[in-house]
């Protein structure tokens, strides 16, 4: 079917720059996907250590600490689907780079630390220009249409070249797959080119320096107890999660479940769940919100205890899609929630500290994912990440806000399109940004 027919019952596909967003919603993510799988296997090829794969994980996150703000700031001066092109490119020549060593060589730990520190920057602008750029491409009112249509592709790219990816590292290795992902995001920098999109508005008067916009962020972030404690609660929950299934569950992939190919498949269901998550989201509204999030934070410790018991892949798989599923749904409950209660002139830098206090303890998670599976055993680390996950959850729950407050309780923000019952859906962000581009 066209995208003429198409359009006709999603009118957002009519136009021209979103279908050149859309297209590369599909190849970037479905790019990210090859990475995915080619860095953990690399690295488990080469060393063998899982502490070395911690500080190679580590150092993919850790520029999100930084750049994740300075690519705000950027996006709100220059165009962001130029910034997007920069960070595509940095992931290009990160991966691109190793995957060339790890095809005619042994790379250094040193060197796969520098490429992959090359690839989180990257990765750390992308997230605020992607949030920027969809609202300078389609109407207010098509905005809910466009960021759902958006996450389905982007959903859909990664569910498919993780599971390529599995394929192509157990029959050729993960240098190519490195490779793949640096052509499919370089192929990128076509699409971005030819969308014209809007500039970003003129602003009556000076411009605030970038330490008082952001203070003024943070007066706002820190205003809300929900916010604040949610904000927390994730961030332990990310650092708990990427230790135990995104360092240690390749591992536990290798040595039990079938190596690169399962530990693609689980990535794959994962981003299925994904898929159906934003499916079912459309109809599903909780009541309380908050309490659905924080719950959702307490059942992201399915992932370590289905690897710690080493469950049948089939098993580990359904209980990725499970997962992916609520995920989804709680990133929707949780855009919204943000768009009805925050100022909309003030969204956007508190949407950054939202993703910045969530990431900020992830490195931390992937140094000491290694070194302790190498005391306790890797089941054992899983084993305490996955009561870490629940903990967190529980203490979540003491502030009144978080079980109490109601949907209708967060009136729409002054001047924000929810107020006329357009929720702009952030594009790509959620508390747990990183289940998305983690690598």
């Amino acid at each position: 079917m066209s995208w003429r027919a198409q359009a006709r019952r999603f009118p957002v596909l009519a136009i021209r720059d979103f279908r050149l967003l859309l297209a590369d919603r599909l190849i970037a993510p479905a790019s990210a996907g090859f990475s995915m799988v080619g860095v953990s296997f690399a690295v488990l090829n080469i060393t063998g250590s899982t502490a070395d794969l911690s500080y190679v994980l580590a150092a993919q996150i850790a520029p999100m600490l930084v750049f994740s703000l300075v690519g705000g700031v950027a996006a709100d001066r220059f165009r962001p689907q130029r910034v997007i092109i920069a960070a595509n490119l940095a992931m290009a020549a990160g991966e691109g780079t190793f995957g060339l060593l790890v095809l005619t060589g042994r790379p250094p730990l040193w060197a796969m630390i520098a490429l992959e520190a090359l690839t989180g920057t990257g990765m750390a602008m992308f997230y605020p220009a992607s949030q920027a750029l969809l609202p300078q491409l389609v109407p207010g009112e098509l905005l809910q249409e466009a960021s759902s249509l958006s996450r389905l592709a982007m959903n859909s790219g990664q569910m498919t070249g993780a599971a390529a990816a599995g394929l192509l590292v157990a029959a050729a290795g993960p240098g190519w797959a490195l490779m793949l992902c640096a052509i499919g995001m370089s192929g990128t920098v076509p699409l971005l080119l030819t969308i014209k999109g809007t500039k970003p508005a003129e602003r009556a008067g000076s411009e605030p320096g970038m330490v008082t916009a952001l203070r003024e962020g943070w007066t706002e972030f820190r205003s809300h107890t929900w916010l604040w404690v949610t904000v927390i609660q994730y961030c332990l929950v990310m650092m708990a999660w990427c230790a135990a299934f995104q360092v240690l569950g390749p591992v536990v992939a290798k040595a039990h479940l079938g190596g690169p190919a399962a530990w693609g498949v689980i990535t794959a269901a994962d981003s299925f769940g994904l898929i159906v998550g934003g499916l079912v989201s459309l109809r599903f509204t909780p009541r309380r919100p908050m309490l659905f999030v924080a719950v959702t934070g307490a059942a992201v410790a399915i992932s370590p205890l289905s690897l710690a018991l080493v469950l049948p892949l089939a098993a580990v798989c359904l209980s990725s899609f499970c997962l992916g599923v609520l995920v989804e749904m709680m990133m929707v409950v949780w855009t919204v929630t943000m768009a009805r209660a925050i100022a909309p002139d003030r969204l956007a830098r508190v949407s950054s500290y939202d993703a910045l206090g969530s990431m900020m303890a992830m490195p931390a998670g992937a140094l000491i994912a290694g070194p302790v599976a190498a005391a306790i055993g890797v089941p054992a680390a899983q084993f305490a990440a996955a009561a870490v996950i629940v903990a967190v959850s529980a203490l979540c729950l003491i502030p009144r806000d978080i079980r109490t407050i109601t949907s209708d309780q967060l009136a729409p923000a002054q001047g924000a399109q929810g107020a006329q019952g357009v929720l702009p859906v952030a594009e790509g962000q959620r508390p747990a940004t990183a289940f998305d581009y983690a690598g």
